[in-house]
């Protein structure tokens, strides 16, 4: 059986990575939040002013204009389509820090079953050796008293 000192020392550097994937899972956590946040801005801007270009529809407007209008909701339309991908990508990486989370979680677990493990045959030595001890001192009282 694995040494109780090396065990605890394994259990505070799992401890140690359990800690660092969770702040990495958080700051994926906050990169997603704020790709999502600039995505809905877009897509709000991109309404907004698909709306007033419907406005300025009813009361006329140049050839030109229209080019313009077109060029400019092209340009958006790739700036929410690039913002998307950014969105899935780190999606992506939330996950990738979720399952590095859970390993190095897992990792920890099974280092503190072993400590237990460890622990309780230490302690079943300890209780053994008390045993024969109590039962040889009984042994030794029973022959001074013949």
């Amino acid at each position: 059986m694995a040494d109780i000192s090396a065990l605890t020392t394994l259990i505070e550097l799992a401890t140690k990575d359990v800690d660092e994937a969770a702040k990495r899972l958080g700051r994926a956590v906050r990169a997603v939040e704020d790709a999502q946040q600039k995505l809905a801005l877009l897509s709000g801007y991109r309404d907004d002013y698909a709306s007033r270009f419907q406005v300025t529809m009813t009361t006329g407007f140049t050839p030109m204009a229209y080019r313009n209008f077109q060029g400019f909701m092209d340009k958006l339309d790739q700036a929410i389509t690039g913002q998307q991908q950014v969105v899935r990508d780190a999606e992506w990486r939330v996950e990738q820090e979720r399952n590095g989370w859970r390993e190095s979680e897992r990792k920890r677990i099974s280092y503190d079953a072993l400590c237990s493990r460890a622990q309780k045959a230490e302690n079943l030595k300890v209780a053994k050796r008390e045993q024969k001890e109590t039962d040889e001192q009984a042994a030794r009282k029973l022959l001074y008293k013949r």
